[in-house]
């Protein structure tokens, strides 16, 4: 059973690539990134890479309790850089509040993610991915004021 489990723990963690790799971009671009962005990115290559310390772990049959010690330092070690990192960007919004007030405007929206069926484009002048809507004259091209 232990290397059947081995394998499946090991097989995720590989799949996890699709997060941790990003993570481990974010954090060599350094400060090219904001501080939250890098810490949230710190958390996610801790969580996997207690994941893929288990695998091995698993392998050589260490007792249960050492295991779950492991299992769960790796955890706690990832959630809390998780939670300083949603703090720090609570802060830089903050911050980047302050400095939008401070020059008379309204802070840029949030990114978001597009809901199911939507346009590629907040213009309704714009029909999406797929180029303008035709013009008035029934042409390729909308008409430009």
């Amino acid at each position: 059973m232990t290397p059947v489990l081995a394998l499946g723990v090991g097989a995720v963690t590989a799949a996890g690539c699709v997060w941790y790799v990003p993570a481990l971009v974010d954090l060599r671009a350094g400060a090219d990134r904001p501080a939250s962005r890098r810490l949230a990115a710190a958390a996610c290559v801790t969580g996997w890479a207690t994941a893929a310390l288990t695998a091995p772990l698993l392998l050589v049959h260490l007792p249960a309790p050492l295991l779950l010690a492991v299992v769960v330092a790796g955890a706690t070690a990832s959630g809390t850089v998780r939670t300083s990192a949603i703090v720090r960007r609570r802060q830089e919004a903050r911050e980047a509040a302050a400095c939008w007030a401070a020059l008379d405007g309204p802070p840029p929206r949030a990114r978001t993610r597009r809901e199911p069926g939507a346009t590629g484009s907040d213009d309704p002048g714009k029909a999406g991915p797929f180029g303008p809507p035709p013009g008035p004259d029934g042409g390729g091209g909308a008409m430009r004021n």
